[in-house]
Formats: C-alpha cells, sequence, structure tokens
C-alpha cells in the first residue's frame, strides 16, 4: 500500500477498532479538545490526569483519537527529529505526507498521525500514557501557536493575578525553584516546563495541561515531596555527591492536587517578571541576583527559546523542519515588556526565594 496521504495513514492506525460512545472534554483555555479512544482503561487514566480541565460535552475545537493496538510497522522510511542540546539517544522521527506528518516514538513504537483533519495515536497506549498526555498537550500547544502565543522553555507559578516565570540552563533547577515556590498555599502553579507568552494589552502568560516530571534532586531536599521515593532510597540518594544527584536523570510524576491541594493550578495571568537561573552548583562566585535589560543579554535567549518540535503545524498547514532556527527578535519583542532577572554565582535556593518574595512578587 503507498502511504501517500492522511487519510491512507486513518485507516492503518484505526484499522478495525471501534471508538467508545464516551470521550473526554477538556477545556484547554480557550481551545476544547475532545478526546476518543477505544479503550475504556486509557479514558479512565486520562480522565483522572485531566480531571481538573474536565467540562461537559460540548462543540470541540479539535478532536483527538488514541487506539490501544500492537505497534505497528508502516512500509516508510522515517527520519530522525534532532534532539536538543544536552539530550543523548534517538526519540522522535517522521516522515511527511500530503497535508500531515507521521510521528514515530524510537523508544515505545507508538505512531502519531498529525494533520489539520486528524490527530490520531496509535500503538502500545496502556503502556504509555504519558505519550498520550503528550499529544494531546500538543495540540494545545499548536493552537496556542497557531493564535500569536510564543513558546518558551520554562516553569511558572502564579501569585495573585500575576504570573513569574523561571527558565534556566540544563539542569539550572528551575522545577525545584518552582515548586518550592508553592510551599506558600497563596502560590499556585501555572507550567513546569513549557510557558506560552502573548500580548494582548500586556503579557500574558499561559501553561498547558502537562504536570511537572522530576529528578531525585528535586524531590530529596523538599518535604512535601519526599512521599515519592521510599525513605530508604532517599537516604542512598542523599549520600551521593551533590553535584552526581542533581544530574541523576530518573523522573516521577508530581500530582500538583493530590500534593499540593485542590484548586492550586492557575489559569493565564499577565506575567510580571521571567527569572533566568544561570547559576552554578560548582561555581566559587557568591550568589546574586539582578535585573538586567536582556537586549544587552542575549546571551541568555538559548535558556528561554523553545523549539515548538515535530509536531507543530502552522495555520497553513506546514511542519517545521529539523533545519528551522529560532527567532531572537520574537522574544525580545515579548520580554522587553516585563521585567527579566539573571540569578548567577553558586546555587542557594533558599537566598532566591527569599529574595523573590521581598523583591519580586507584588
Amino acid at each position: 500500500m503507498q502511504i501517500d496521504s492522511v487519510e491512507t495513514v486513518k485507516e492503518l492506525l484505526i484499522q478495525n477498532h471501534s471508538l467508545l460512545k464516551e470521550s473526554l472534554f477538556l477545556q484547554c483555555g480557550d481551545c476544547i479538545i475532545r478526546v476518543q479512544s477505544d479503550s475504556k482503561i486509557l479514558l479512565t487514566e486520562l480522565k483522572q490526569y485531566f480531571r481538573h480541565l474536565l467540562i461537559a460535552e460540548t462543540f470541540p475545537t479539535l478532536t483527538v483519537i488514541a487506539i490501544q493496538s500492537e505497534i505497528l510497522k508502516l512500509p516508510v522510511s522515517f527520519q530522525d527529529w534532532p534532539r536538543e542540546p544536552g539530550k543523548k539517544g534517538r526519540k522522535d522521527s517522521y516522515y511527511n505526507i500530503e497535508g500531515g506528518r507521521l510521528i514515530y516514538k524510537m523508544r515505545t513504537g507508538m505512531l502519531f498521525l498529525q494533520s489539520e483533519k486528524y490527530k490520531i495515536a496509535a500503538g502500545p497506549c496502556l503502556a504509555n500514557p504519558n505519550q498520550i498526555i503528550n499529544f494531546i498537550n500538543s495540540q494545545h500547544m499548536n493552537w496556542l501557536q497557531q493564535h500569536n502565543w510564543l513558546i518558551c522553555h520554562a516553569a511558572a507559578v502564579v501569585d495573585k493575578e500575576y504570573a513569574y516565570a523561571v527558565a534556566g540552563f540544563s539542569g539550572g533547577g528551575k522545577s525545584t525553584f518552582m515548586l518550592s515556590l508553592m510551599d506558600d498555599d497563596k502560590i499556585n502553579f501555572l507550567s513546569n516546563d513549557r510557558l506560552f507568552i502573548c500580548h494582548k494589552k500586556v503579557i500574558y502568560a499561559e501553561g498547558v495541561a502537562k504536570l511537572p516530571r522530576i529528578n531525585p534532586g528535586t524531590i530529596v531536599n523538599n518535604p512535601r515531596l519526599h512521599a515519592l521515593i521510599p525513605a530508604q532510597k532517599r537516604e542512598q540518594l542523599l549520600n551521593l555527591p551533590k553535584q552526581q544527584l542533581w544530574d541523576l536523570e530518573e523522573k516521577y510524576d508530581v500530582d500538583i492536587e493530590s500534593i499540593y491541594g485542590p484548586g492550586r493550578i492557575a489559569k493565564s495571568k499577565p506575567l510580571k517578571a521571567f527569572i533566568v537561573l544561570n547559576w552554578q552548583h560548582h561555581s566559587d562566585k557568591e550568589f546574586n541576583i539582578k535585573a538586567i535589560n536582556i537586549q544587552d543579554r542575549q546571551d541568555l535567549l538559548p535558556a528561554i527559546m523553545k523549539s515548538p518540535g515535530p509536531f507543530y503545524q502552522d495555520t497553513k498547514g506546514q511542519f517545521l523542519s529539523h533545519l528551522n532556527i529560532f527567532d531572537p527578535e520574537k522574544y525580545l519583542s515579548l520580554l522587553t515588556q516585563v521585567k527579566v532577572y539573571e540569578v548567577s554565582g553558586k546555587v542557594d535556593f533558599e537566598l532566591l526565594k527569599d529574595y523573590f518574595h521581598q523583591n519580586i512578587l507584588q
């Protein structure tokens, strides 16, 4: 069979699977996503994960379909999607067809059809629910970028009526700092890794429904998170050299509402400040934080800019290629309208937390 159209790929992915009558409807900002599947177990798991976004049945902005099946092998030549700096190994590959793109997850064998008409995931979904969650969030991310929102590699919290963003170079500790701020019950979660900003009279910030996935270095020193790791293992981790602990890649999910309480996930708010973590654990310089002019410190932009990734499809139906590069001017035009702070010297979360409460919160 020649795989040259989204209709052909749709048939190959869905095959003879029957979708359940039940659907999930998610209110993602101004975008309403309908989720359909042939698996009751999968829908139940997604319903729990996205429970803070569930709404009654209505007319959706777009529909995502997830098909539970064996790993499908399609006769196409996939091209590797390059990893971001600091990331190792092969992860995604893609194959472009007229009007769409087929994405293959090398580690799991999951297949995804991304097109204007169809958004379909197929393969061992039950073994990889996190990839279905990411696929759903990718649709919200696409919608935001198609409506002039700019993607940032940043965490963010909300206090009262304002959002505060935290970016950092690889291993900088943005999740650790963001979650430590949430020890204050008045500060709520907005984003862990992907933040979107847009000009609407003022600069607004919006997150996507992706809960934090954190490493042991974030967990062991935060009492609120200790339950994520058995006590004996936590003690073993604390005996590791600090840098080795910090570099350890071993992901744990943080269910915000279970750990911090209901209502702790915020919605879009005006962005008041952007903090860039440019500190180092092994630095011999003292902790320092200062307001900067981002136009004069464009060397910090790589910590903020984020690739939309292989799933992104613009309003003309076009996809990014691995040759696409960032446009710093888009970021500068928005970031010059908010306060930007650089944190440098040695890592000290307590000093940063004190400075944040005394000088940045308004």
